[in-house]
């Protein structure tokens, strides 16, 4: 199954392993099994330190369970973990096999204390991009604390387990049988829900932080280029966001970032992260801006409130939040959302295999969802309220040469039905005036993008699109707060148009440093 250039990769990885491993193998004769037994083998013999075991007792099969050899317990994939989820199953061999998750010491601590035996079973689609994140965070709290455990499950080798659960969306997450998250989720998240009392620590160990001289809020590209060229200036730099990557994860192919002719959004967001963790930048993970509180002053502090109720301080500020995904709001949208209502065809596109769908959008992000679905689903009707569709050429020339799309313009969706359960169509109205319905099981909504911008109305301008007004040098009307990305008035959201503007927002926040005396108040609290 795997090549030989990615098998030396593994052998190489494998090497390195400090203790024994047993890859336990609960079997079926379906061609899914096959296929598990076929890589469990070819994996065990890239190191002696491998082996396999086919006398797995596990009652969901074909699964096998990765464990130390004296162990009993271990991670667990129901699951031919290639595609997406491939680094999962290389993280879960080193992890099991002695070393340890890159996690601070106090998370290590907080995972080892929980009280209570967790089960958690993670829905996964192996094409994925968010999938991976929330496997790995759980896989390395099993290998942390033996009272937790993990069962990866892909959609497609289950269909009948994920149609009982009525699964239309990933990553789905059920604990001891209930369900438990939707959507990407790092450690300290699931942390969040699973101890009480983790926020209320996290914000008091946030709000004992010294002031920052520039702190980023954002951790998307424009984000993690204004950290670095901060941090390369010397300053005392914060980066506080959601998840590191932002909207870029949620990209599939990336083939205009100069330089890199070809790399997915996941990559490119590691090497975003890694690249910021090369310098001393404070990463705050897990954490949304909730309020900005300006300086009385120029030269002064300014506050920002996070969602956690923590607090941080900076004399300057870069706001590099990005933007979300557009809802239609019609009727039935928010009421079918993971029932048949998606927002990343990749993600969810499996799901549909064989079966009618719409999409909603005519832009490059709706066309390529376009594209890309009609390889899976029976049909594909992709709606446009404009008169003509708005992407690149390439890809309508594209879509037009695909037998099972069919394209309707001067189409505004009105409304999505559903039986209670699940999605079973969709009104539109046309430009004749008249109303008309499709029958589809599934509306992927593709009709651009929002900026996260609405936690700073009154504080900052905003142009009617909620977009942060600056001007050359990426300043916003508060003397000291700067902006950057898709977040901004500057024009074509793209990932090297972010990265530039982050940069040109740090240095002219450093040159506001170098240029505006500290305030008297905070000089005397000095």
């Amino acid at each position: 199954m795997l090549p030989d250039t990615l098998k030396a990769q593994v052998k190489g990885y494998l090497d390195t392993l400090a203790h024994p491993i047993v890859l336990e193998e609960s079997s079926d004769d379906s061609e899914g099994a096959r296929e598990m037994h076929e890589l469990l083998h070819e994996i065990a013999a890239l190191s002696n330190k491998v082996s396999v075991s086919e006398d797995g007792t596990a009652t969901r099969r074909p699964s096998f369970m990765i464990r130390r050899a004296d162990a009993r317990t271990g991670v667990t994939f129901a699951a031919i973990p290639m595609g997406h989820e491939f680094t999962s199953l290389i993280l879960a061999l080193l992890q099991a096999g002695g070393h340890a998750p890159k996690l601070a010491d106090d998370v290590v601590a907080q995972i080892k204390a929980l009280p209570g035996h967790y089960n958690f079973e993670t829905y996964v689609s192996l094409s994925c991009q968010n999938c991976p994140d929330v496997v790995q965070a759980l896989n390395a709290m099993s290998i942390i604390n033996p009272n937790i455990h993990n069962t990866t499950i892909d959609g497609a080798l289950f269909q009948d387990e994920v149609a009982k659960k009525n699964i239309m969306s990933v990553p789905q997450v059920y604990l001891n049988g209930e369900p438990f998250s939707s959507g990407r989720m790092e450690v300290a998240e699931i942390l969040a829900k699973l101890d009480a009392d983790a926020p209320k620590r996290a914000a008091e160990k946030l709000n004992s932080l010294s002031p920052f001289d520039m702190l980023v809020i954002g951790t998307g590209p424009a984000g993690a280029s204004a950290a670095i060229y901060a941090a390369r200036k010397g300053l005392r730099t914060g980066m506080v966001g959601d998840r590191f990557g932002g909207q870029v994860m949620d990209t599939e192919g990336i083939e205009n970032f100069i330089s890199v002719i070809e790399t997915t959004g996941p990559k490119l967001a590691a090497a975003l992260e890694a690249h910021v963790r090369q310098y001393d930048v404070e990463i705050i993970s897990s954490q949304r801006a909730k309020e900005l509180f300006p300086a009385a002053k120029p030269g002064g502090l300014h506050g920002v409130v996070l969602e956690s109720g923590a607090v941080l301080h900076a004399r300057t500020i870069i706001v590099a939040t990005g933007a979300h995904w557009r809802h239609l709001g019609v009727p039935g949208e928010e009421e079918y959302r993971n029932k048949g209502v998606a927002y990343c065809p990749h993600c969810d596109g499996p799901f549909y295999k064989g079966k009618p769908v719409a999409v909603a959008g005519g832009g490059n992000s709706g066309v390529e969802a376009a594209i890309d679905l009609a390889g899976i689903v029976s049909h594909v009707t992709l709606l446009q309220r404009g008169s003509k569709l708005k992407a690149d050429k390439v890809l309508q020339d594209k879509l037009y040469s695909l037998p099972n799309v069919t394209v309707l313009t001067e189409a505004l969706t009105t409304k999505i039905e559903g039986n209670g359960t699940k999605v079973t169509g969709l009104s539109y109205r046309g430009g004749d005036g008249a109303d008309h319905h499709i029958s589809v099981d599934g509306v992927f909504v593709q009709i651009g993008l929002l900026p996260n911008t609405d936690w700073l109305r009154g504080t900052v301008k905003l142009n009617d699109f909620g977009e942060i007004i600056v001007d050359d040098h990426g300043a916003t009307s508060v003397p000291g707060v700067f902006a950057a990305g898709d977040a901004t008035t500057t024009p074509y959201k793209q990932i090297v148009i972010a990265t530039g503007e982050g940069a040109k927002a740090s240095l002219a926040a450093f040159d506001y440093l170098i240029r505006v005396p500290v305030a008297d108040a905070e000089r005397a609290a000095a």
